[in-house]
């Protein structure tokens, strides 16, 4: 396992990104959701399960952006709950480990605070959109801050941050690949690839 903390790591990217050269959202009807349509396709044929239990989180993710409903711990972890079929999705209490150990997410008494003010930069209309929406989806994986589905919980909560705006991807699979922390370009690139999708009908 790296000794390297990634969460520290991804912090500091964080910092140091330009995320003010992220494109400027359309607001465009696509032809169809491509989170719903992901769910009943590829994962659906994967697993029946998961994909009734990610679009029953989905449900609640656009439902809670229509309110504009706070974005906080909570919120996630009721999505998550969810997502698991689980009663309880709580905060970590261990360091986290991804991608066959190569990437270490450390705890501290700061980590859930340290969340929670990530999240709510996400909703502050400073920064262009598909920035935010990149750069929360990557607080999330990297914050990594439940036991399971972290992956699933990241991408639920930039689809969240989009439709509080009424914004609908058509397509979310080019979204599912590996994102790793010491990646500055990567983070960048992921808010383009956002504005990119968002172009497409």
């Amino acid at each position: 396992m790296t000794a390297t903390d990634s969460l520290a790591v991804w912090l500091r990217i964080r910092r140091e990104t330009n995320w003010h050269q992220a494109p400027v959202l359309r607001r465009v009807l696509p032809a169809s959701d491509g989170f719903r349509t992901w769910c009943e396709g590829p994962v659906s044929r994967r697993d029946p399960v998961r994909a009734k239990r990610l679009l029953a989180a989905y449900a609640l993710a656009r439902a809670d952006a229509e309110r504009h409903a706070p974005l906080d711990f909570a919120l996630l972890s009721a999505w998550q709950r969810e997502v698991l079929g689980e009663a309880e999705a709580p905060f970590r209490t261990n360091d986290a480990c991804a991608k066959a150990g190569r990437e270490r997410y450390g705890l501290t008494s700061r980590t859930q605070a340290d969340f929670l003010l990530c999240l709510r930069e996400a909703t502050d209309a400073e920064l262009p959109l598909a920035a935010r929406a990149a750069r929360v989806y990557l607080d999330v994986a990297f914050f990594h801050p439940f036991a399971d589905g972290n992956a699933r919980a990241a991408l639920l909560t930039l689809v969240h941050l989009l439709a509080r705006e009424d914004i609908v991807l058509p397509e979310v699979g080019p979204l599912q690949i590996n994102r790793y922390a010491d990646d500055p370009a990567g983070a960048a690139d992921l808010a383009t690839l956002i504005g990119v999708l968002n172009r497409r009908r």
